[in-house]
């Protein structure tokens, strides 16, 4: 088939991919980012730890700045179950427009004004890269997923809130704000909602974007000064600078910060449509598909995610953007070949992110107490094919290569729990 041709000549298949080679480097980038040495992954220490205890009966308020919404509930603990309740969505500000450093914290202020009185703590989860501070405070970095708010950056997250919330008359004397980014309070779902016997935990999220958080030793984190013990680091996965091929490299070019988040653009669902759409192009070019279907090709501009994976589970539904390629029987297959080890490859290569985090963990070597991961996002999950190909490389990577045990779960509403424990417990 013309498609197996194409992708090998590009070295486009999951099996182009070394998976010593890329993790030794991944390993090697973590390492260097805990030293404090130049580094693609920023591993962001976060001053929290995996293992407090959650106090039964005391609510807290949760906030959940992700993508295009910020939500806001109050949660509280029972018998060890998170309670939600009085929960509101709202559009995050500056994915619209552009808004100013007031105009942000004010409307965050505006989404929990309802809950003053109820606690005098504050979980917020925040989804985008910031250093976070002694105190808990989170200082954002950038903003990603086209969020429009340059004036926030280097702010103090907790500090402009409260101010904010004192100049509107209410009384934030001893009122706390612990601000952990979403990967990380993943992480601190599983821990609370895992009722097995794991030996740690890993938050990982693939769904727009991509992330990863794990425990770490502060023996190894050699950039700051801290005593013994862990904590959990936010590893800013999606920056790995993975360069494979020079079809990845032209892509990147047609990207936003397209010097930025190389494992993100490869695996993620903001980028995998694309990826595809432009992987088919280039295809076309070298003629793998017939002339009608390059045509078609040609008139496109976009593709998502959902609709690759729509191929992949029913190539024949006409209601797919791609269902031109089911006029004819190779075109079809081609297509299909292609798209297919697009997911293979960003299956392999997450198999690979998560072995570089349990190998930094230490743990795995028994059993009886695996390493719990808890997976949050669309992508993982509804895109055909992809789960299954994580598991497989991970059978093949982690266990039959590593000898260490997994388990894969799902916590519903894991960033606003995350956050709740935050705010209760850090």
């Amino acid at each position: 088939m013309k498609a197996y041709e194409f992708l090998k000549r590009h070295g486009l298949r999951a099996e182009d991919v070394s998976s010593d080679k890329v993790l030794d480097f991944f390993s090697s980038e973590m390492k260097d980012g805990l030293e404090g040495k130049e580094s693609s992954l920023a591993m962001i220490a976060t001053y929290t730890e995996a293992g407090n205890d959650i106090p039964d009966g005391e609510s807290v308020i949760v906030m959940d700045a992700g993508g295009t919404n910020f939500r806001t509930c109050l949660v509280t603990f029972n018998n060890g179950v998170a309670e939600i309740s009085d929960f509101v969505k709202v559009g995050m500000p500056g994915a619209k427009k552009e808004v100013s450093s007031k105009e942000f914290f004010s409307i965050l202020a505006d989404n929990i004004e309802r809950f003053m009185g109820k606690s005098k703590k504050i979980g917020f989860c925040f989804s985008y890269a910031a250093e976070i501070t002694p105190d808990h405070d989170g200082i954002p970095l950038m903003f990603s997923k086209e969020i429009k708010a340059p004036e926030v950056i280097g702010k103090r997250l907790g500090k402009e809130l409260l101010k904010e919330l004192s100049s509107r008359g209410y009384d934030t004397e001893g009122m706390t704000v612990s601000v952990v980014n979403d990967t990380v309070a993943t992480l601190l779902a599983a821990k609370a909602a895992y009722k097995g016997d794991a030996s740690t935990y890993i938050g990982f999220i693939l769904g727009t974007g991509t992330n990863t958080a794990y425990v770490e030793r502060n023996s190894n984190i050699k950039k700051i000064d801290l005593a013994e013990g862990s904590q959990i680091i936010n590893v800013e996965s999606g920056c790995l600078k993975l360069e494979l091929s020079e079809i990845d490299e032209e892509f990147m070019k047609t990207t936003k910060d397209s010097t930025s988040y190389h494992l993100e653009k490869k695996i993620s669902g903001a980028y995998l449509g694309p990826f595809a759409l432009f992987v088919l192009k280039k295809a076309a070019e070298e003629g793998v598909f017939s002339t009608a279907a390059k045509e078609k090709l040609s008139e496109m501009t976009d593709l998502e995610t959902k609709d690759v994976g729509g191929y992949l589970r029913e190539a024949g539904d006409f209601s797919n953007p791609l269902s031109f390629f089911a006029l004819d029987k190779e075109d079809a297959k081609n297509a299909y070949i292609i798209m297919r080890s697009i997911v293979e490859r960003s299956g392999k290569l997450t198999a690979i992110n998560l072995t570089a985090a349990v190998l930094a963990s230490g743990e795995g070597d028994d059993p009886r107490r695996p390493v719990v991961i808890n997976a949050d996002g669309t992508t993982f999950y509804k895109t055909c094919f992809l789960e299954d190909y994580v598991k497989q490389y991970l059978d093949e990577i982690l266990w039959k290569k590593e000898g260490k045990v997994c388990q894969i779960v799902s916590i519903d509403n894991s960033p606003t729990i995350g956050a709740a424990i935050a705010g209760l417990c850090v």
